[in-house]
Formats: structure tokens, sequence, C-alpha cells
């Protein structure tokens, strides 16, 4: 009987591990050949989030340059380097161009097709259209993938599951404001995926709570005002009158940062520097264990602010007060408060310093004495926000983020962080495009999108929602409709993926925010005491593994890819010797 794969969920994650399959078979697999099975409901490549049939007003949140499915020689790996095109090579657009998702989902297609011309004769590729359901079979034998509605399963030697983000049942707060909308007529629309949301609903002219303002929002608004007949005229909105009225309001109370609108010139900071292969290996051997804000936040901190100085002291340093030697020298040695001090007095411009905390909340302590006070007030600090982020003169910026790039691809390795992280880094690193604040500047002004504050709480009283921050104080805003624009959390327990959740219950671990652990080194499932299941893998957003964005920018090391790539490797050497077994 020929070895067998089999490959659940054949998105961008499954099909960046049949590359890496492709590019290792000749090296790794010189079986009597290979079925590898790919089960998914949607057409491969694509997958579900990239598919065709969505609107084109819904652009991606990366430059089409930054956009590349391919690896390249900055990739820590073990496998070849396959180079390949870009999204925007591949397209012949412009490489600042924000490309609609469904371009995107054409771009991942043509990827699944060449990684399948690049398998060696002997395996062959079968794609299932189903869902599955469940996965069986012991530790050390052949593996059954239950499909449903199928009565038959898959026999697999080896499992994958690279099955992407996952719906979510509702947690205790979100059932209960289901509950009381049922009761009393209102609408609720739980944490999804915006192009899935039942939108239609929402009333013409009433206002509409929104929790979240990051990049679900933004398709949101994009959906509920383009999308609904309305148009830009320069910097001016004409509504088509068919638009609900926006409130919108999260955590921080405030957008996340606009995409840098520069390309970098001159010496890049030489990362990592504080927080690198050999940090990182230090605290994975620590008998104790480690904690994210006591032992590994002072080394992102040091080396986001490494980053920083190295590029404001390097390319700006008429706004500096020491040389860069001097300044590298102390700051290498320094903590603390004499970091702090050593920073004001070699950077006079309090703009120059890097202060994460206050990025984080820009808000905190902030108090306006209106809400339409607020409306000003926050149109201000996106006017802010769009000039510095196309002001190449505060390219440390653009430092910073080529500094979180570098630190997420040591975190991955450290496992799971908690959201706290990966929330802060999307928010610097990962927010929508320009174009996009502008917009919200434009709807802000026509009066259909108004904002909330900070640490917004929503309440369910009196048969309606109603919203309060304590930025504006003493004011509320209520509505018959809340939205909820965000992701489902990837949590192995409330995932409505029944794989998945077989899977937990039959003894795959969970970490204490409830993603599934995996070894770091491959992909493999852990169980409950630690132990790495020989035959199932795992790889996406609901692992402890999981890596930053959807897509890797080109020579900046993927994160993915290695793990994509350590997992190929893996699977092709545990099939290879099963195959020799058998020919033996």
């Amino acid at each position: 009987m020929r070895p067998s794969l089999v490959i659940v969920g054949a998105g961008p994650r499954g099909t960046g591990l049949l590359e890496r399959i492709a590019a290792n078979a000749p090296e790794l697999y010189a079986g009597s050949g290979l079925d590898v099975h790919l089960v998914d409901p949607h057409p491969p490549g694509a997958g579900r989030i990239w598919r065709a049939d969505q609107s084109p007003l819904l652009w991606m949140n990366s430059h089409a340059e930054d956009v590349t499915m391919f690896t390249d020689e900055t990739v820590d790996m073990a496998g070849p380097v396959r180079p390949g095109p870009t999204l925007h090579e591949w397209a012949g657009i412009a490489g600042r161009t924000f490309a609609d998702r469904r371009l995107q989902g054409d771009y991942l297609r043509w990827v699944h097709e060449q990684a399948l011309a690049a398998l060696p004769p002997g395996i062959t590729v079968h794609h299932h259209p189903h869902r599955a359901v469940r996965v069986g079979g012991p530790r050390e034998g052949r593996q059954q993938v239950w499909l449903e509605g199928r009565d038959r399963p898959l026999l697999a030697d080896l499992v994958v599951l690279a099955l992407g983000h996952l719906d979510a049942e509702p947690d205790d707060e979100q059932r209960d404001l289901a509950a009381y909308a049922r009761a009393h007529g209102l609408l609720h629309l739980p944490p999804d995926f915006t192009a899935d949301s039942d939108l239609g609903a929402l009333p013409a002219g009433e206002p509409v709570l929104v929790r979240g303002f990051g990049l679900a929002f933004v398709d949101l608004m994009v959906l509920l005002t383009e999308g609904r007949g309305g148009r830009y005229d320069g910097d001016t909105y004409l509504p088509s009158g068919r638009e609900p009225v926006l409130y919108v309001g999260s955590r921080r109370g405030v957008p996340y940062h606009a995409k840098i609108g520069y390309d970098w010139t001159g010496e890049r900071p030489p990362l990592p520097r504080f927080l690198g292969p050999a940090q990182t290996a230090e605290l994975l051997a620590r008998p104790e264990g480690f904690d994210f804000r006591r032992d590994v936040w002072p080394l992102v901190e040091k080396e986001l602010g490494f980053a920083h100085y190295h590029r404001l002291f390097t390319a700006h340093p008429e706004r500096t007060a020491l040389p860069w030697p001097d300044f590298e020298e102390k700051y290498a040695a320094g903590s603390g408060a004499g970091l702090a001090a050593l920073v004001a007095a070699a950077v006079p411009d309090p703009r120059d310093r890097l202060d994460l905390a206050a990025l984080d909340r820009p808000l905190d302590g902030v108090r306006y004495a209106s809400h339409d006070a607020f409306q000003e007030g926050l149109r201000a600090y996106i006017d802010a926000d769009l000039a510095r982020r196309n002001d190449p003169s505060y390219s440390q910026d653009l430092a910073v983020f080529l500094g979180l790039l570098s630190v997420y691809g040591q975190l991955v390795r450290l496992g799971n962080l908690g959201p706290w992280w990966h929330g802060f880094f999307s928010y610097l690193a990962s927010g929508p495009p320009a174009p996009r604040l502008r917009q919200m500047r434009a709807l802000s002004r026509a009066g259909l999108l108004r904002f909330v504050g900070a640490d917004m709480t929503v309440t369910a009283a009196d048969g309606v929602f109603r919203a309060t921050s304590p930025t504006v104080p003493g004011h509320a805003v209520e509505a018959r409709a809340l939205v909820e624009a965000r992701l489902p959390e990837p949590t192995v327990g409330r995932a409505r993926d029944a794989l998945l959740r077989r899977l937990h219950a039959d003894g795959a671990a969970e970490t204490p925010d409830g993603l599934l652990r995996t070894d770091p080194a491959d992909g493999r499932v852990l169980d409950t005491a630690g132990r790495p299941h020989p035959r199932r893998f795992a790889l996406g957003p609901y692992t402890d593994g999981r890596t930053p964005g959807a897509f890797t920018r080109p020579r900046t090391g993927g994160p993915a890819f290695r793990q994509n790539d350590a997992t190929a490797r893996a699977a092709l050497a545990f099939l290879r010797s099963l195959a020799l077994s058998a020919a033996a």
C-alpha cells in the first residue's frame, strides 16, 4: 500500500506546506510513491478567506510588493530555497498597490498549481472538497480522517492540520448579549469574518454600536458605506442614504496605525541584537520556565529601542546629542531609570523617543469635555498618524517595524505568549492602508462614523445596547444593534471545528490561552504529558506556533516558511522510513 499523507486545509498554509514538500522531496523522499490528500470544502490555494466570491471593495492590508509565498535566503531552514514572484511581480501591478483580495486569491491558486507541477513523479495529489470532522487511529499506526458526508475515512500515515482561521462558539458575554437581543428585538452580530456577516440586517440611518477598531472594523466600514452605494470625492464622502451611523470604540479607542508610506533607504539596523537565537535558547532552557512580562518583554523593549535609535542616530544625527558609538555602548549596558535618563539626554525631542507604553495606550488619562470635542480630537490624531507614517524624516518608525518582524521571528520559537503581544504587533505593524484612515476621517466629517473612546464598555439594559467610555465622562450612546468587529478567538475549547474539538477531547494539549500546543521543532501535536504525536502535525493561528500576519514579507526570515519547511522535512523523512521498511 502506498504511503499516504492527509493535509486538512488547502488554503495559504496548506499550499505553503505543499510547496515545501515539493522543494524537499528530491532530497528526502525516494519511496515507491506517495498519495497526498488535500481536504478542504473550498478551492485549493485561495481557501475560504481569499475566495473569489467576495466584494472587490475589500483590499489586502499589505502592499503587493510585501506579499510572497516563496522562500529566499533569509529564511533559517534546512530545505532548499525555491524563489518565486511576489504578488506585484506576478500580477504586473505597482509594488505599493493594495490589491483586492480576489486578486490575491488568483495568486494563491497559481502558487498551488506551481507546487503541484514541482512535485516529483510518483507523488500524486487528490483534492477532497469536504470538511474533515475527526481524526482517529493509534499513535503508532495508520490514522483515519473522517470526512463530512462520507461513509469511509481516508487512511493516512501522517496527518497535518493546516486549518487556518476558525469559527468559534460564543463566550459567556456573547451568549448573554445574544440572548438579550433575541428577547428585546435587537440585533447582535458576534465576532466573525466580516465578509461572512449578515450586514444586510443593519438598518440605514440608525445608530450601530461597533466594538473593535482594527482590521475587521475597516472591512465593516467599507461594506456599510461604499458597499451600500456611497462614494468618495477626494476627502469628502457622498452618502447614498443607505448607510447606518457607526459608533466605534475599543480598548485603545483609536484605529490601528496606518501602513508606512515610504521605502527604506540606507543602512538597516543589525538585528537581532538583544533578542536573538541565543536569548531564546536561554529562555527555553530555564527549568522554571519564563514569564513574558518579567523575562521576555524587557528584551523586546530593548530590541525595538535599538532598532529605533540606530536609525535615528545614523539617518537623522542632527536630532541627537551624542555620537552613535557612545550612545550604543551606554544603551547596551543600561536598563531601567538609567536607560531612560540616557535617552532623555541624547534625544532632545520627545517625539524622537520610543515610548511603547504611550504607543500602546494613546488615550490613557485623556479626557474630553464633550462627545463632539472628542470627534475633533480623534480626527486630529488620525491626521497626525497619516502625516507621520508618510514622512521619511520619522523613518525610525520603519526601523521599529523591522524590529517587530525580527522579534516575532524569535518569539515564535518560545511558543504562545498570550493575546496581548499579538494585538500589540498588529496595532503597530499590521494596520490598514493609509487611504482607509483618510476614509475614516471623511466619514467622521459626514457624521456617519462617530468615535466612542478607549476602554469602551457595552451593557444591555432598558431594551437597548448602551456604550460608555472614560474618554468622554458621562456620555453614553444607545443603539438597537451591536457588532463585534473582530475575529473569533482561535481557542481549541470554543472552536466550532469538530475535528479540532475532538482532537482536544482525545488528549491534545492546549495552552492557558486555549491554543493547541505543538512541538516548536516541527509542529507535531503535543499531548497533556508534553509528548509529540508521531503522526499528527498542526500549523496555523489556532496553535501556539502562530506567526505574524497572513503572508510573509520578502527578505524578512519568514517564520511561517521555517515552520512549513520543518514540518515538510519531518513528514517526508517519516514517510521515507515507512516506505523503506515496507520494501525490506
